[in-house]
């Protein structure tokens, strides 16, 4: 599934059809996906120039998402828990302690795997 996020409000929509998606999936696999793409999205919009691309498929108990803002918005490769009373800095670090991988390309933009039904 693919679709242009171009405001908050359909950031939320789109969080929505996300989870209808994954209907089926392990109650925490759908919660770490919808947290993952809302600060991917949530990032892209702020940041990457108010418009943003999510895309999502299903694989062999994984979920895919992928986030490309409307500028190429880069993040940082390395994350780190920010200072406990700022206010900012949290989402990507969280993100990548929810993934099995980050990678970002010039083509889908930021690409993150969760992986479920492993122990």
């Amino acid at each position: 599934m693919t679709e242009w996020i171009e405001d908050f409000a359909a950031l939320r929509r789109a969080l929505e059809r996300l989870c209808a998606a994954l209907e089926g999936l392990p109650e925490e696999t759908v919660f770490d996906s919808r947290l993952v793409a809302n600060e991917l999205l949530s990032n892209a919009l702020q940041y990457g120039g108010g418009r943003a691309k999510l895309t999502y498929r299903l694989g062999e108990g994984e979920v895919h998402i992928s986030v490309k803002s409307a500028n190429g918005f880069r993040p940082p490769e390395k994350t780190a828990l920010t200072a406990p009373l700022s206010e900012r800095g949290r989402g990507l670090f969280l993100v990548d302690e929810l993934v099995s991988s980050r990678i970002f390309s010039e083509a889908e933009g930021i690409c993150v795997v969760l992986k479920f039904g492993q122990n």
